[in-house]
């Protein structure tokens, strides 16, 4: 397949930490839209449903052997925290999985490479992929790798690393539309200053700053936090 071949995927590959074969990993990143307006090619979807399967077991055993003395609502939680949607796509912004989906016309023209929802779809289905070739020991291997920080800062009182998780979740909760991020950088490329504004609706509801993106929004998603939880009604929509 011409869009698949045409792409250098040796990138991600390493990232994986895996070699795929072209036919798991051209099946494991070709999301719907793509397939639909190509001849209702196969998709990713049912090794997104293996990989999601996967996933859920491996984060689940690590978790119930790192905190013997935690309850199951709270492994429960941070288990969730880790392998939301917003978790997914963190990880695959990470590994820079985007650039590599074979996406429609349509999804093309919406951003879709760097939609929350297709990335941590393609993540789960590129996880469903390794499972399939080399069997779960290999696929819980690449977990752990890949959602290490997560595993280690998962917390079910406090998610003090992935804050952009807990404002979500928030919002969920407070029925508001989810949080936008835009950055702004200062400085010279070895010494990057990076300004995040995260909005909601019309509502600039937290800033941050750090030495790199992923670092502002956190500050930024944690300001916004506070807002959301003590005074939602000052959000428009």
């Amino acid at each position: 397949m011409h869009a698949f071949s045409s792409i250098d995927h040796t990138p991600l590959v390493r990232q994986l930490g895996v070699e795929l074969s072209d036919d798991y990993l051209c099946l494991a990143l070709t999301h719907r839209s793509f397939a639909n307006e190509n001849g209702m090619l196969p998709n990713n979807e049912r090794l997104e449903f293996l990989g999601d399967a996967v996933l859920g077991l491996s984060i689940a055993a690590k978790l119930y052997e790192l905190h013997p003395e935690r309850p199951e609502s709270d492994i429960s939680k941070m288990r969730a925290s880790i392998v939301s949607r917003y978790g997914l796509a963190d990880v695959a912004r990470e590994i820079n999985l985007g650039p590599h989906i074979l996406l429609g016309k349509g999804e093309k023209l919406n951003d879709g490479g760097n939609k929350d929802s297709i990335l941590a779809d393609t993540t789960e289905a590129l996880l469903g992929a390794i499972y399939r070739q080399y069997g779960f020991e290999t696929a819980r291997e690449v977990i752990l790798r890949l959602f290490a920080t997560k595993i280690s800062g998962a917390s079910a009182r406090n998610r003090n690393l992935d804050w952009k998780t807990t404002l979500q979740e928030a919002l969920a909760e407070a029925k508001l539309p989810m949080a936008v991020y835009t950055d702004e950088r200062t400085g010279p490329d070895h010494e990057l200053t990076f300004y995040v504004t995260a909005t909601v609706g019309q509502t600039e509801v937290g800033h941050g700053e750090g030495p790199n993106k992923k670092t502002a929004e956190q500050h930024a998603a944690r300001e916004a936090c506070e807002l959301v939880r003590t005074n939602p009604g000052a959000i428009q929509v």
